[in-house]
């Protein structure tokens, strides 16, 4: 067989995996979930639609951007429009970034904020960084995080992180299973985070990783069909 039949055939064959997996979708959300991190987002997002059982076919997770909020934002936009061409586009595009120490932090939260189609895209940010969400699993917090000489803001959370976590690292798999019996007493940690921050017209330290837990938590109930 030729080089050329044998790509046409693989073509063939992938097309036809993408369809399978396009018919065996639930009639809930199509939705598209962009990392910064390779390993620690997308393993934590991962194993939650793993644990509620979500069809993965409805949901895709991709930590092949880089670390800025600029990349997740491009990045999502990049496979947002490559959906949009074949006719089935993603019906929520949510960008999990951190603050940390990155320059693009409030210009792509602006760029998501004025990205149509309305209420497609939506920034589940974190500041310092996702540790902080990992965090409010085990005490409620409000202290601003600064970074020093010798140390970032994130690295200050995870410095606090490992005090109550001595297991967490970076990349590990099985911390959403870990802590899902803390995950209501997380939620409503950053929820009252978040209300303290308004009130102290801060965001140092905030997450709002928990609207998009919230929201996959009831996906399948907010049937489509």
């Amino acid at each position: 067989m030729g080089s050329q039949d044998l790509f046409h055939k693989r073509k063939a064959k992938l097309a036809n995996n993408l369809e399978r997996k396009k018919a065996k979708r639930d009639s809930y959300d199509k939705v598209l979930i962009v990392c910064e991190g390779e390993k620690t987002e997308p393993n934590y997002f991962k194993e939650l639609i793993d644990t509620y059982e979500i069809n993965s076919a409805n949901v895709a997770i991709d930590g092949s951007c880089g670390s800025s909020p600029k990349s997740v934002f491009e990045r999502a936009v990049e496979l947002y429009q490559a959906e949009k061409r074949k006719g089935d586009p993603f019906d929520k595009v949510f960008c999990v970034f951190d603050r940390d120490s990155h320059d693009s932090y409030e210009e792509t939260l602006k760029r998501i904020s004025l990205k149509n189609p309305k209420l497609t895209f939506f920034a589940t940010n974190s500041i310092p960084c996702f540790e902080f969400w990992i965090l409010l699993h085990f005490k409620y917090t409000t202290k601003p995080y600064v970074s020093t000489a010798t140390s970032s803001m994130c690295n200050e959370v995870l410095k606090e992180l490992s005090e109550v976590m001595p297991t967490y690292a970076k990349g590990n798999e099985k911390v959403f299973s870990s802590l899902l019996n803390q995950i209501e007493y997380a939620k409503s940690n950053a929820i009252r985070a978040e209300k303290e921050s308004q009130k102290n017209n801060t965001d140092n330290p905030m997450t709002s990783v928990h609207i998009l837990i919230e929201y996959l938590q009831n996906i399948k109930s907010e049937n489509k069909g």
